[in-house]
């Protein structure tokens, strides 16, 4: 069982996006897309210690995650990029740095706004 922050994102791209700015150890898992119940359920299990945190696009499928999320996960914190962006992965790392330190990650000195 791993303890600590998890933060669940839906593809690589948002993963590799987001690794440089944090300046702690935090599990990053990938959903790949949406998924199910089972699917999240067997990613999610052994986090089952973990402080869950979501970065999911401002899109139709980062919504449905969300629900999926609130519907089985309802501790889980959610963090939003702007809809200007639309997606984590085209959201410049400064922008991201601010939305994760207002959620008490930590984060390298150079991505401080």
């Amino acid at each position: 069982m791993f303890e600590g922050k998890c933060l669940i994102v839906e593809g690589r791209s948002d993963k590799l996006q987001i690794e440089p700015i944090l300046s702690e150890n935090v599990t990053i898992l990938c959903t790949n897309g949406t998924i199910g119940v089972h699917q999240l359920e067997e990613l999610l299990d052994p986090y089952e210690g973990c402080e869950l945190f979501t970065f999911f696009d401002a899109d139709t499928s980062g919504d449905k995650l969300r629900a999926l999320m609130d519907r089985y996960y309802p501790e889980a914190e959610h963090l939003r990029t702007m809809p200007t962006y639309k997606e984590v992965e085209t959201t410049p790392r400064k922008v991201l740095a601010t939305i994760l330190l207002r959620a008490h990650f930590s984060i390298h000195n150079e991505y401080i706004l």
